[in-house]
């Protein structure tokens, strides 16, 4: 039996659990990389496919990337956006379990959930979250978006690793409990 693709999210916080300030800006993760640059490159060739809210995808078409993840398939879900920056985007604009279920059958890699927020909440309330890879970065910026859109949640997570760094940030790596 073929192995279950996995929905990913791989992202940083801030020390104080936000993903972006509350204007989406995101400069304070502009910093110096360890080599190796947290295991970036291994977990990249991991997946074949990045799915992103549009406040995310909208921020990588002002850094001049309309192809988010090159050379893999790239989703963007949006109740508005009517037509992506590039033809290589896929605007979907439907329920997350369907969609979910239908990309988890399909024969491939793993998943990139990018972004946080919203998205993330719709998976997590879809039941379609497996794993977080949450780099920790050693700053507050005291206000901002948090990891996950604000609901009554109660989930379990399982640590599968940890890691620090010689900058100080800490890499968890968790699954979901069923």
């Amino acid at each position: 039996m073929a192995r279950k693709r996995k929905f990913i999210f791989y992202g940083a916080v801030s020390a104080d659990g936000f993903i972006a300030r509350p204007d989406g800006s995101v400069e304070w993760l502009d910093r110096p990389r360890p080599k190796g640059n947290y295991g970036w490159s291994a977990f990249y060739d991991s997946v074949d496919t990045c799915i992103l809210g549009r406040h995310t995808y909208d921020l990588s078409v002002r850094f001049g990337r309309p192809e988010v993840c090159a050379g893999k398939k790239n989703y963007v879900f949006s109740r508005t956006l009517k037509k992506a920056a590039s033809p290589k985007v896929i605007i979907v604009n439907e329920a997350v379990r369907g969609f979910a279920e239908r990309l988890r059958a399909e024969k491939g890699k793993d998943i990139w959930l990018m972004g946080g927020g919203q998205l993330l909440a719709g998976f997590l309330d879809s039941g379609q979250v497996d794993e977080f890879i949450i780099h920790v970065i050693p700053r507050m910026i005291g206000e901002g978006i948090p990891l996950v859109a604000p609901r009554h949640r109660n989930l379990s997570l399982k640590l599968l690793a940890s890691k620090t760094f010689p900058d100080g940030v800490v890499r968890l790596h968790y699954s979901v409990c069923e």
